[in-house]
C-alpha cells in the first residue's frame, strides 16, 4: 500500500524554468533543425506540439505559451501549435524520439504522463523524458472529478458510495490512457475510499476535450481531468465539478467547489506542465530557449495568462527540472507497482 503523501509527491512538480546554457561551438556543422552559433537561431517558424486533441491541458498550455511569447515579441519567429493525439502522448513521443531527435524548431508540452507512459505495463512507451531535453516547467494544476450538470450526483461521496456498491456500474473517463494521469485522478478518490482501483471502469480518450464530449454525450458518468480544462464548461453551466484534488480551495471560478479532503477523502493530486526540446538539441538552441522562457515567466503578460487559465505559476529551471524528473521516475514506479500497473 502507499500513502497519499507519496501520490501527491508523484504528481507534484514546481514549474520548470530554464538555466542559462552555453553556446555551441562555431565549428559545429549545421544540419536541418540543428543550428550553428553563427546562424542566429531561430531562423524559421517554431512548432509547439500538444500531443493530444484540442481542449485538454496540454493543448491549452501550448496555446498560452505560444500566444504570450508572440505577443511580447520575446520570440520573433512565428509560433504555431500542432495537435498530435494518440496513446496519451505515447504516439507522438515515439515519433519525436526517433524522427525529430535534432529538430530544434519543434518543442512540445507534457506533464506526468511522460514518466508514467514509460513505466506502466499496459500500452507503455519505450521513450520518456530521457529522450528529450527538458527546458522548463511552467505551471501546476489540479485534478477535478466532474459530472454533467444534469447528473444525479451532487457531491463526491455520492459517487463513491455507488462505486463502492458496484465498481463496474459507473463509467469513468479521461483524456489519457489507462494507467496515465487522468486515470490516476479518476481512481484515486475511490482508492482512498476503500474501493479496489483495479475494479473501477475507466475509458480513455485522446485529450480532455474528447473526454468532456463523452461526458456531455452520456457516454461517461464521471470524468477525471485537470481543473483548468473544465473551467469554461463550468462557467457555461454544462458540468458540475464535485471535487478538486488540491490541498485547499481554489479561487475564482472554482471557489465554490470543495476539495476532496473537505469531503473526507484524503486525495491530493497536483499536475505539473512543462516544455521539452529534442534529445540532441544544439547548445545554442537550448541556451536561447532557457533565456526566452526565463523572460516569459517573469513577464506580467504570462502571469496574467496563468491567472486567467486558472493555473498556478510554479517554475523550475532546466537543471532543477531534470533533477526533479529523475526523482519522479522512481516515485511513479512505486505508485504504479501499488496499482499493479508497472511494467
Amino acid at each position: 500500500m502507499f500513502s497519499i503523501k507519496k501520490i501527491s509527491a508523484v504528481m507534484f512538480a514546481g514549474a520548470l524554468a530554464l538555466s542559462l546554457g552555453a553556446c555551441s561551438s562555431s565549428n559545429e556543422t549545421a544540419s536541418p533543425g540543428k543550428k550553428e552559433e553563427t546562424t542566429g537561431y531561430p531562423t524559421k517558424a517554431i512548432t509547439v506540439v500538444a500531443p493530444s486533441g484540442a481542449g485538454g491541458g496540454w493543448d491549452l498550455t501550448a496555446r498560452a505559451f505560444t500566444k504570450v511569447l508572440g505577443e511580447t515579441k520575446i520570440v520573433d519567429q512565428p509560433l504555431t501549435v500542432e495537435n498530435k493525439p494518440g496513446g496519451g502522448g505515447a504516439v507522438f513521443m515515439a515519433e519525436y524520439a526517433t524522427q525529430q531527435v535534432e529538430n530544434n524548431d519543434m518543442l512540445f508540452v507534457n506533464s506526468p504522463p511522460i514518466i508514467i507512459n514509460n513505466l506502466k505495463k499496459e500500452g507503455n512507451s519505450p521513450y520518456g523524458y530521457k529522450n528529450t531535453t527538458p527546458l522548463a516547467q511552467l505551471t501546476k494544476d489540479f485534478g477535478a472529478i466532474v459530472v454533467a450538470s444534469d447528473s444525479k450526483f451532487t457531491d463526491l461521496k455520492s459517487v463513491l458510495e455507488e462505486v463502492k456498491k458496484d465498481p463496474s456500474k459507473l463509467t469513468f473517463a479521461g483524456g489519457s490512457a489507462p494507467g496515465s494521469m487522468d486515470h490516476l485522478i479518476s481512481i484515486l478518490p475511490a482508492y482512498k475510499y476503500g474501493v479496489d482501483p483495479t475494479k473501477v471502469k475507466y475509458v480513455s480518450y485522446d485529450g480532455g476535450g474528447e473526454a468532456i464530449t463523452a461526458l456531455l454525450g452520456g457516454n461517461a458518468d464521471v470524468i477525471g481531468t485537470d481543473a483548468s480544462s473544465v473551467k469554461e464548461f463550468l462557467k457555461a453551466g454544462k458540468v458540475r465539478v464535485l471535487a478538486i484534488t488540491s490541498d485547499e480551495r481554489l479561487a475564482g471560478d472554482f471557489k465554490e467547489v470543495p476539495t476532496a479532503k473537505e469531503q473526507g477523502v484524503d486525495a491530493e493530486f497536483t499536475i505539473w506542465r512543462g516544455v521539452f526540446g529534442p534529445e540532441k538539441m544544439s547548445k545554442e538552441a537550448k541556451a536561447y530557449w532557457e533565456q526566452a522562457i526565463d523572460k516569459l515567466i517573469n513577464s506580467p503578460e504570462w502571469k496574467k495568462e496563468v491567472e486567467t487559465q486558472g493555473w498556478e505559476l510554479e517554475y523550475k529551471n532546466s537543471s532543477d527540472f531534470k533533477k526533479f524528473l529523475d526523482e519522479q521516475e522512481s516515485q511513479v514506479q512505486q505508485l504504479l507497482k501499488a496499482l499493479g500497473m508497472q511494467k
